[in-house]
């Protein structure tokens, strides 16, 4: 328990927290505006008002609920993006890595083609395809990811596959999808898992970027990459309407960045060991 990431758990589970109870926390609603009130700062800013403790934006509204509901977006494009992006990998990597042979030539120079394609340059062809929204964002980051849980999977098969249980499997009749099924993925299961937490603060920053750029999450749905770009022609005057998101986020990414490093150090017997 001492040696547990105290400091990242604290933070993660603050997000998802903001995350599921913003519509019973959030003291104002996140997308009504109240001219009146633009632009007030945080409350320990002079001018600052109690009744919006982190400030209000450019059209009044309140940013301390605007960042939870957009911990709530942030939650639902990672959770969506890495159960399609990183199931497909998972099961492509497997495949290629398992088979061998010209499928494995076949599915890695696809790999290689969807590293090489800059995903910003096609969200913002989706975009202007399909439209904004979580639909583009999911479809555009899971064609960032796939590729990469494939390239680490079939690296990982690679090296079980030649281990003495899967050679008895095959001795006693085991066909190829059981072996896969019942003996390849359980020992790779460690190395996706902590692909999943590492990738999540690349989702949290790709979908930030895209609605940065106006492909992502449409307005007035609060977005983390939205409320900074809302705030960035006022960085001067109004500097809580970027910089308090654009923390959130910084915060959020460092800590899933951390945890997935010990998770990697806590699931590998080697590191254990040391």
């Amino acid at each position: 328990m001492k040696n547990l990431p105290w400091t990242s758990l604290f933070i993660i589970i603050t997000m998802l927290f903001m995350a599921v109870f913003a519509p019973v926390i959030s003291p104002h609603s996140p997308i009504d505006q109240t001219l009146a009130d633009k632009l007030i700062p945080p409350v320990w800013e002079e001018g600052g008002n109690a009744k919006y403790l982190l400030g209000t934006d450019v059209f009044g509204r309140d940013v301390l609920s605007r960042l939870f509901y957009g911990a709530r977006v942030s939650m639902i494009v990672s959770a969506l993006t890495l159960l399609v992006g990183g199931g497909v990998g998972l099961v492509i990597g497997i495949v290629s890595g398992y088979v061998g042979g010209r499928l494995d030539n076949l599915l890695m120079r696809i790999v290689d083609a969807a590293l090489a394609f800059p995903a910003i340059l096609f969200a913002l062809l989706l975009a202007v395809t399909m439209g904004q929204g979580l639909r583009t964002i999911v479809i555009a980051i899971s064609l960032l990811l796939w590729a990469r849980f494939a390239r680490v999977v079939r690296g990982e098969v690679l090296a079980v596959k030649q281990r003495d249980f899967v050679s008895l499997a095959r001795v006693h009749g085991c066909s190829p999808v059981r072996i896969m099924v019942t003996h390849i993925l359980p020992n790779v299961m460690n190395t996706f898992m902590v692909l999943l937490t590492l990738y999540v603060g690349v989702v949290i920053v790709a979908e930030a970027s895209l609605s940065f750029l106006g492909a992502g999450i449409p307005p007035p749905t609060p977005s983390w990459g939205l409320m900074v770009a809302e705030g960035r022609g006022k960085v001067a005057s109004a500097w809580w309407i970027s910089l308090i998101p654009g923390i959130a986020i910084t915060l959020v990414v460092l800590a899933f960045n951390l945890f997935g490093d010990w998770l990697r150090d806590r699931l590998d017997p080697k590191l254990r060991q040391l």
